[in-house]
């Protein structure tokens, strides 16, 4: 999204084809999203929960984009088994061959479909761990999957997120400290990840986030709050606070990772349809 573009055009936004669309399968997704006017999608880790998914799986996940025309702006790194409530694997302890393996097929994807933004969501604390343990395990994961997608220019994200009693990354400041410690351990292509949904419901004061950081934002999501819909849902006012991020420096897109039926999903957007038509 660009600091011109009509702010109700499916091309000025990343469509998140995990949140949304949901009602299709994986694979259906970016079809149904270029249908919509969407060019450029994100996904979480779209392989069932599998680290490591085979060859063929990778194919057809890459061929889904390339049949639907649009590019891949985002991927998650595997984050464990998300419907039994895992948030990541970055700080788990006993799980760093299967997130080094995960790393792995993260770079081929990003190499095949030209993806350059790497979400890793640091996990959740696990009774019997001890917590700097879990931390330094993170720094050290992080370092690694910074140095595996720098070959391709990638960039790892690190993400506040709400909704996860056990996740100890809820504010700006928490997960800033964390990029820092990647930073100072070797790895400078790590950056915040800007959800506004997730700041906002945690109470962090958004728009003093913007003031200090936008410009070292790594990447913006949005969902309206309360409720996490689409922007008018809520009390968010999610236009102003992307406008200035963008009048502070922030260059990079803004992605829809918002939760709602397909049927109204984009009824928001729907303004721009007659304009649309009319330059046909």
């Amino acid at each position: 999204m660009t600091g011109t573009s009509d702010h109700r055009s499916p091309q000025s936004y990343v469509l998140n084809c995990s949140t949304l669309l949901t009602e299709l399968p994986v694979l259906e997704r970016a079809r149904a999203a270029a249908d919509r006017g969407f060019t450029a999608v994100e996904f979480w880790w779209p392989f069932d929960g599998d680290p490591a998914p085979s060859g063929a799986e990778v194919d057809a996940f890459v061929a889904s984009l390339d049949e639907a025309g649009v590019s891949l702006a985002g991927l998650n790194f595997w984050a464990g088994d998300m419907a039994q409530g895992d948030r990541g694997m970055v700080s788990v302890l006993g799980r760093q061959d299967e997130f080094e393996r995960n790393v792995e097929v993260v770079v081929e994807i990003g190499r095949r479909t030209g993806c350059r933004a790497f979400n890793a969501l640091y996990g959740l604390r696990q009774d019997g761990q001890d917590e700097q343990a879990q931390d330094a395990l993170a720094v050290k994961n992080l370092v690694h999957a910074a140095e595996a997608v720098a070959v391709i220019e990638g960039v790892v994200l690190v993400e506040p997120v709400s909704g996860a009693e056990g996740y100890p990354l809820k504010t700006a400041v928490e997960a800033l400290a964390v990029v820092e410690a990647a930073r100072a351990a070797g790895a400078q292509n790590v950056a915040l990840l800007a959800d506004f949904y997730h700041l906002a419901v945690n109470g962090d004061d958004v728009a003093a986030v913007i003031e200090a950081h936008a410009a070292s934002f790594g990447h913006i999501q949005i969902a309206d709050a309360p409720g996490r819909g689409a922007p008018g849902t809520g009390a968010l006012p999610l236009q102003a606070w992307i406008d200035r991020s963008r009048e502070l420096g922030y260059p990079g897109s803004v992605a829809l990772e918002y939760k709602q039926d397909t049927a109204t999903a984009f009824d928001w957007l729907a303004a721009t349809a007659p304009a649309a038509d009319a330059s046909r």
